[in-house]
């Protein structure tokens, strides 16, 4: 069996043990921890986060924070990926947030925020490494973390969600099949899209409003390296969704890097996949460069 496929097939392993409610050989889980509270439709809401870490866990653990998808409006983080970045020395955080039912933008972004911020001011008794801390999710994700990588230092994106004196930046960002720029994609475009209920109010009446949630309204000289990854079949947020992100972080001097997957939908899991998104986070957050 060579080396790609036995990735691929032990990361599928250890995603069945997640769904299970199991932790796999070699990964410690601190499950449930409070990182905040945040007001919603039905009041007061602890926001919660599991935070795995290896086991034995070497000192000044890397961090990589998992937002999952789910089009703002469904999702679970109990339901995580990546066991086996754990098992390569990072941490993994997967956070929840407030879904667009709960609250309207930008409170999500608020509580990814503050999950970062929480994380950093717990990284000396987690044994975290408070200045690698990465941001890697899917769909409704890789919006919410594409929207961290470009939203650093942005004030009125930070929220006021506990620990104000941390940072909330990134050292790294990989956005899976996320939209980048709501009012150019015909899919979020209409009053009963995922991003209409996010930003609560049709895309289409309000196009300010959306540039607000678009992660490429905020694209800096001072963002993240980044790696988009997307399907070249993907019918719910279009390929050219990455495409502008990618180039407009590309013209600013930001290392950006676009895998685009032939004949891959919204959906993406292949080991080409699991290899560059290791691979960038070694050398962004380990400083294992080839360069």
């Amino acid at each position: 069996m060579n080396g790609a496929r036995r990735t691929a097939l032990l990361t599928l392993f250890a995603a069945a043990i997640a769904a299970r409610g199991q932790t796999p050989p070699g990964v410690r889980l601190l499950a449930d921890l409070e990182y905040g509270k945040a007001s919603g439709v039905a009041g007061d809401k602890s926001l919660l986060l599991d935070l795995y870490l290896p086991d034995p866990a070497p000192p000044m653990v890397p961090v990589i924070v998992f937002v999952h998808g789910g089009g703002w409006m469904a999702g679970d983080r109990k339901h995580a990926p990546g066991m086996d970045l754990v098992r390569r020395g990072y941490a993994l955080a997967s956070v929840e947030y407030r879904l667009s039912q709960e609250a309207i933008f930008p409170a999500q972004i608020f509580d990814c925020k503050a999950a970062i911020r929480f994380l950093r001011a717990k990284a000396g008794a987690y044994g975290l490494d408070a200045d690698h801390f990465a941001a890697w999710g899917h769909s409704a994700g890789g919006h919410l973390v594409a929207l961290l990588g470009t939203s650093g230092g942005v004030k009125e994106l930070e929220g006021d969600e506990g620990h104000p004196e941390q940072s909330s930046r990134l050292q790294a960002v990989c956005d899976m099949a996320g939209p980048t720029d709501f009012s150019s994609d015909p899919n979020e475009i209409g009053k009963d899209s995922g991003a209409s209920r996010l930003i609560g109010c049709p895309v289409c009446d309000n196009p300010d409003k959306a540039l607000l949630a678009s992660p490429l309204k905020y694209v800096t000289k001072d963002c993240p390296p980044f790696l988009i990854i997307h399907g070249d079949h993907d019918k719910l947020v279009p390929l050219a969704q990455a495409r502008l992100l990618h180039a407009a972080l590309t013209a600013a001097g930001v290392p950006s890097t676009l895998l685009v997957r032939p004949w891959c939908g919204h959906g993406i899991n292949d080991p080409t996949v699991t290899y560059e998104r290791n691979a960038f986070f070694d050398r962004w957050l380990k400083g294992r460069r080839e360069d």
